[in-house]
């Protein structure tokens, strides 16, 4: 019979990065940075749209235009350990964070962070 050893059952993701508690502290306060960020722009252009809200029409967009945006900010903000790196790296290449907002990250996970944030941007072009 084959069965996975007791540290392959410990340990499921074994090549995520390993994050140090004043890591994860200083990456979750960049990351709710960002997030309140973002949240305001939303709020900002929703007041704008129902402020211009005339017909029925344009409260279905309106509705629809929240939904999304939901949508894409539920998948974007991930703040779990194995995807951390990779939300991080989106969030420079969007220019939600900057560099300084990372200082004291290892610089292993800085490399990772600015690799995906240079793919992003590869990507784009």
């Amino acid at each position: 019979m084959n069965s996975p050893s007791a540290t392959q059952q410990s340990y499921p993701h074994q090549n995520d990065p390993v994050w140090s508690r004043s890591e994860k502290a200083l990456a979750r306060k960049a990351f709710d940075a960002a997030l309140g960020r973002e949240l305001h722009e939303v709020i900002q252009e929703a007041k704008k749209m129902a402020n211009q809200i005339k017909q029925s029409s344009d409260l279905w967009d309106f509705e629809h235009y929240l939904t999304e945006r939901r949508k894409e900010i539920n998948r974007k903000y991930d703040f779990r350990g194995s995807r951390l790196v990779d939300v991080l790296g989106r969030l420079l290449y969007e220019n939600r964070l900057g560099e300084e907002d990372l200082r004291g990250l290892r610089e292993e996970k800085m490399k990772s962070i600015r690799s995906f944030s240079q793919f992003l941007r590869d990507e784009a072009a």
